[in-house]
């Protein structure tokens, strides 16, 4: 393998890899702390995390955070990432140095993937993490007599703590720096696994490691190589009978074999019978087939509670200080179009904004204390049986959970399902999980007609209804998918295979790493999305067509000259129906038939168009409606709250509002979801089914809520 060239005044470029829950997030984490940045791999839509650190010299590095990975025979999108990168087969990413992170307390499976990147001879730092574990399973290791076996650095450190950070990082720069070192000998014979095959492929590419040509054989049809190369490493393959599958069957025979012998000089291990451990006794209640289900369903009403109880304070203080700056404004700005774009909209909109900051900083700390604790995964492997019912399996039921979150990276995760039947089921379904994106809409028609008042003197009615219609979501997930995988023909064998971490407390810095980190993608994405609309919903519900907008205001004027003392109360009457009839009353008012049935307004049905493009965006659209109709200093909810049809009866009765609230539960309103359904799908026939399906069950369902609590 070619070792980089470490070139002066130029970045070091550090690859971070690792087995999947080998400590690898934790340990990015604590390098890089805020600084991180989030994108794609080039040509991929697997994400990428980099950032750049400060190393001890003063000097800067860019580490990238490769996805983890078992080996070097890849099976998903986002293992084939890091795997071109470590062979590198990447013409976009190149690494300086490997910094392998290793599992203490699964040494035996994480040394399989260490000992095939030693044998690639390139750069590479050994760091053992979950030590800390490896020590109550009674698991001592001689690391240097480790680091003599595998023939490069190891250190020990706790990526959950920032001790040991700066000798990594000497440890790092040191190997970076020993690139024209001797390359040590191969951990196994690997080119006797193919010694012809091997030494015409290193002619072809004289700078590969024996082990690096053997997987030029296996899977060069994926490297970036000329057409000449391609069919000459073909006809090599033909000469020797290369037999890819046998190769690596007793590749991986021997690297264990090797790993055995490793483990018995320099690594004690506890005797098997002795008593379970911690992790395996919480196991037998967490994963019992009904205590289990028991625990999952508290777990999730707990989240759900404290997702209103703790935010309703800070929403509070925000809600009074958006309030206090609109009436400032008001009372100190004159009256003009500029002033009344300021307060109506731009004012407006960014309180529709802000107000769910605390909200969506709420679920997404939670969420994380769930993965943190290794709790996430046993939630998997306690549903696959009911997954398999409904024709999904237990790995489906991540996406689905990261659903709750977003649905686009939800959808994109679904890549780590193998069979494509489920894969398929579980993207068309995962939409139908609540996002943090409805949160908003169900806070604010929560409040509305649901009293702040608590059952049995400690569980809040409000908590409730929101747990329930997270459950609605899922439950409807789940009877959708049972139906239509009657009618995917696609026969494939179902596997599920998982990891159970063990147990451990939540890493509180990567709490709050990720609730800062969601909080600024909701108000910088979600936020520019709500701005713009906003904005444009200011222009089209403050201006109309001239005829009729100078109609209504010749009639007010007549009147409020007849009548001085009822002035206030006709310049309310002329803001409501200037509104009706501007360009954004004038939509409304074509779409009100269709949705009546609903118990909608024509308002409500200008939030459902606007919100297709964001869901959060229906608060957004109600501010500034209201705010133009009635520019005086009551908030959004007690604006909507009075808020009347024709008749003088409430807009947002108890049935009206839950029929809403069942709407967003189950429509397909996000542009973005669908993008991604058609890029993962690579054809438009599954997203138009999924926009299709999913409005009118929307429309059906919401109907008939309507109808029953009329």
């Amino acid at each position: 393998m070619a070792l980089p060239k470490i070139v002066a005044n130029k970045n070091l470029h550090i690859a971070l890899v690792g087995n999947p829950n080998s400590g690898k997030t934790t340990l990015f984490n604590t390098l890089t702390g805020l600084n991180q940045k989030v994108g794609n791999f080039p040509g991929v839509t697997v994400d990428k995390k980099t950032a750049t650190i400060s190393m001890e010299d003063g000097s800067k590095a860019e580490l990238i955070d490769l996805p983890g990975t078992y080996s070097l025979y890849p099976r998903r999108a986002d293992e084939w990432v890091a795997y071109k990168v470590l062979i590198d087969a990447d013409k976009d990413i190149k690494a300086d140095v490997i910094l392998l992170l290793v599992d203490a307390s699964n040494l035996k499976r994480n040394l399989l993937f260490c000992s095939q990147i030693t044998d690639l001879k390139i750069p590479v730092v050994v760091a053992l993490t979950m030590n800390d574990i490896a020590a109550k399973k009674g698991i001592r290791i001689n690391v240097q007599g480790l680091a003599i076996a595998l023939g490069v650095p190891v250190i020990e450190i706790s990526p959950r703590k920032s001790k040991d950070v700066s000798q990594l990082k000497k440890i790092i720069a040191t190997t970076a720096q020993q690139h024209k070192r001797a390359a040590g000998p191969d951990f196994i014979d690997n080119k006797g696994l193919c010694a012809t095959g091997v030494e015409s492929v290193q002619k072809l590419f004289p700078h590969l490691s024996e082990y690096a040509a053997i997987h030029y054989l296996i899977n060069h049809e994926e490297f970036p190589l000329s057409h000449v190369q391609q069919e000459a490493i073909e006809q090599i393959e033909l000469d020797t009978k290369f037999n890819p599958t046998k190769t690596q069957a007793e590749e991986v025979m021997q690297r264990y074999q090797r790993i055995r012998q490793i483990m018995q000089h320099n690594v004690i291990e506890p005797d098997p019978m002795e008593r379970k451990m911690f992790t395996e006794k919480l196991d037998n209640l967490l994963l019992h087939r009904v205590w289990g289900y028991l625990v999952l369903l508290s777990v999730l009403f707990v989240l759900f509670q404290s997702v209103f109880w703790i935010a309703s304070y800070p929403m509070d203080w925000i809600e009074s200080a958006f309030k206090q700056i609109g009436n400032g404004l008001n009372n100190s700005l004159p009256e003009a179009w500029w002033s009344n774009l300021l307060i109506n909209g731009v004012i407006a909109g960014l309180g529709g904004i802000v107000i769910f900051v605390p909200q969506i900083m709420i679920l997404f700390g939670l969420i994380t204390i769930l993965e943190d604790t290794g709790y996430m995964a046993r939630i998997s492997f306690l549903s696959d049986r009911l997954m398999r019912k409904v024709g999904l399996n237990g790995k489906s039921v991540m996406p689905m959970i990261s659903g709750f979150a977003c649905a686009v990276p939800a959808i994109m995760s679904t890549r780590n399902i193998e069979n494509r039947k489920e894969r398929l089921l579980t993207i068309l379904i995962t939409p139908l999980m609540s996002c943090s994106a409805r949160l908003p809409v169900y806070t604010i028609l929560i409040s509305l007609v649901i009293p702040s008042t608590h059952v049995w003197g400690f569980l809040s009615l409000q908590g409730l209804v929101m747990m329930a219609l997270y459950l609605l979501g899922t439950v409807m997930a789940l009877v959708v998918s049972y139906v239509m995988k009657w009618f995917i023909n696609i026969k494939e064998k179902s596997f599920f295979i998982l990891e159970l971490p063990i147990y451990r407390a939540p890493r509180w810095n990567n709490v709050g790493i990720t609730m800062v980190e969601k909080a600024k993608i909701f108000v910088r994405d979600a936020g520019k999305v709500i701005m713009v609309i906003s904005l444009l919903l200011w222009f089209l519900s403050s201006y109309g067509p001239g005829s009729r907008m100078k109609k209504v205001e010749e009639k007010y004027a007549i009147l409020i000259q007849q009548n001085i003392a009822a002035k206030d109360s006709l310049q309310r009457q002329l803001s409501s129906e200037k509104l009706q009839n501007s360009y954004a009353g004038l939509l409304g008012k074509v779409i009100e038939p269709a949705i009546k049935p609903l118990g909608y307004d024509w308002k409500i049905g200008i939030a459902l168009i606007t919100s297709f493009a964001a869901r959060e965006v229906f608060v957004g659209t109600m501010a500034t409606l209201y705010s133009v109709e009635d520019n005086d200093d009551t908030s959004l909810r007690e604006k909507m709250k009075a808020a009347t049809h024709k008749d003088g009866t409430k807009v947002y009765t108890l049935p009206a509002a839950l029929s809403l609230m069942v709407f967003y539960v189950l429509a397909m309103q996000c542009m973005s979801t669908l993008a991604v359904v058609k890029r993962e799908t690579r054809t438009w026939k599954w997203p138009v089914f999924q926009f299709v399906y999913m409005t009118v069950l929307a429309y059906s369902m919401s109907w008939l809520t309507y109808v029953i609590f009329k």
